[in-house]
């Protein structure tokens, strides 16, 4: 399973997702202009991050039950 492509990409995905999301919150937790300045733009990058993990893991179920 770790051997399938498509497994990893998820989950490269889904560590991204984890990525921005600790970006985030790390960046409100200073409390600087940091957070004010940046969080639409993480807020957009964690939602398109999270729309490619979840594309990832929908093509491959249907791709499972498939049989391919």
């Amino acid at each position: 399973m770790t051997s399938d492509p498509m497994f990893i990409l998820i989950l490269l995905a889904c560590a991204a997702v984890v990525l921005v999301l600790i970006t985030g919150l790390g960046g409100f937790a200073k409390g600087d202009g940091w957070a004010s300045k940046n969080s639409n733009k993480l807020m957009r990058m964690r939602i398109m991050a999270q729309f490619a993990a979840v594309v990832l893991i929908v093509i491959a179920i249907l791709w499972r039950k498939s049989g391919g």
